[in-house]
């Protein structure tokens, strides 16, 4: 079978690298892709937000599979247009895809479905928010309700400071993204990533996983699109996560389904562990990223089946739940984020990145591109914010992490940022348990 991979991050190469090792597929394609994954398959210069552009592509190609990696093509509608072409596509429907597009509509949800998170209210004026705030105790949580590619929520811890980042939303801090926000109570806990592949009906649960979104260590500054991740996270108790299954994923899955929205693809349900217990913190409608370069060199089954059983549906139970075997005691794997300098705001791009290739070489080690290119005397260089997914398993954690910073200390980059503390929450258990 053929394959088409709509996206070109770091999700994207190992959602490629994964995909191509399946004995099932003969030719994977990537639209836009990127020099890494272009290695791997023939890339196709039509934006993954061009939903236009990749039902022309889909029709010249005429791929037995659609995968599609980022949230923006998915809250455009391009899997239900694919899907009206008669393609099958894994990836759920705008109406569905609404769960991460508006942060408002998936609070919402939750209310109906009565999926445990924190309370809150939708406004687009500053006098109610302001009189919502007086509901709350500080800190306050503040996001705007559309996509804003990872950075649009803030944290704000004096009331002073609440108002005023209400104002800068509402004027427009993160374009239409914050036309209207959401605010909510604070959550006190530590979070965690859940991943559910469905194919509206039957689910599989992936192993729990951790980000680090600050960009400096003991997760300190402003929030990023993730600098790290590692799985599986042991925050996530076998206690936990079947109360995650039995208060949020199932009634999730059935409320879409009986509202004429049936969730078709994976769900991020970021988690946030409290007192009293799981709730949800907020919705994505595909893999996480970095999470997902885990989850890819974590799993040993063949991935393919199911991203096909999702995107079809019509599988027995039975037969849905033998599709990804998750071992009990999963194989613990990092990766580790190597940024620009300047990101999460302007990065600094065009500086060169050499001895990927020797840092590749390393036992348990896997490098996912996430923001180069190549230059003229065919070098890599960094070409975005989040540059390299230094990727790594090992027996143990404490194996994986160390791989994965060995590797980082070959690439010959000076100016790449990183954190050196990814996974610590979980190596703070280990050490505290030994």
């Amino acid at each position: 079978m053929n394959v088409l991979l709509v996206g070109s991050g770091g999700r994207e190469h190992a959602l490629a690298w994964k995909i191509a090792q399946s004995p099932l597929v003969d030719t994977l394609w990537c639209a836009p892709g990127s020099v890494a994954i272009d290695r791997i398959g023939p890339c196709f210069d039509v934006a993954a937000d061009d939903v236009e552009g990749l039902q022309k592509l889909a029709l010249q190609l005429e791929p037995d599979l659609i995968v599609i990696g980022p949230e923006a093509p998915l809250a455009r509608g391009a899997a239900d247009m694919l899907r009206a072409r008669g393609f099958d596509v894994f990836g759920p429907s705008q109406a569905a895809a609404q769960l991460e597009a508006s942060k408002g509509f998936a609070k919402d949800r939750m209310a109906a479905y009565g999926a445990p998170t924190a309370r809150y209210g939708r406004f687009t004026d500053a006098a109610r928010a302001k009189a919502f705030l007086d509901t709350l105790q500080p800190p306050f949580v503040l996001k705007a309700d559309g996509l804003a590619a990872g950075k649009g929520v803030v944290i704000a811890a004096t009331r002073e400071e609440a108002e005023a980042e209400l104002a800068d939303m509402l004027c427009g801090k993160f374009g239409g993204a914050s036309a209207e926000l959401v605010i909510e109570e604070f959550m006190e806990g530590e979070e965690a990533s859940i991943f559910v592949m469905t194919d509206g009906v039957n689910h599989l649960t992936l192993p729990p996983v951790q980000d680090h979104k600050r960009i400096g260590e003991g997760d300190t500054g402003p929030n990023t699109g993730g600098m790290g991740a590692y799985a599986p996270a042991p925050v996530m108790t076998p206690a936990l996560m079947k109360r995650v299954e039995e208060e949020i994923t199932i009634p999730m899955l059935r409320g879409m389904a009986k509202d004429g929205m049936p969730y078709r693809g994976v769900l991020y349900i970021g988690v946030m562990v409290t007192a009293d217990g799981p709730k949800v913190v907020e919705f994505n409608c595909r893999f996480g990223d970095p999470e997902c370069q885990v989850l890819m060199m974590q799993m040993q089954a063949d991935i393919v089946p199911a991203l096909l059983a999702c995107a079809t549906g019509g599988m027995r139970a039975s037969e849905f739940a033998q599709l990804l075997p998750v071992d009990a005691n999963p194989t613990p794997a990092v990766t580790v984020v190597m940024a620009a300098p300047g990101y999460p705001g302007a990065p600094e791009k065009g500086s060169v990145i050499r001895n990927l290739r020797r840092a590749g070489e390393r036992e348990g080690v896997m490098i996912f591109h996430a923001g180069t290119a190549v230059n003229g005397e065919g070098d890599f260089i960094a070409s975005g914010g989040r540059v390299l997914n230094v990727t790594a398993t090992g027996a143990t954690l404490r194996e994986a992490v160390d791989r994965a910073y060995a590797a980082i200390d070959d690439i010959d980059w000076p100016q790449g940022v990183c954190r050196r503390d990814i996974g610590w929450r979980a190596l703070e258990r280990g050490r505290q348990s030994a």
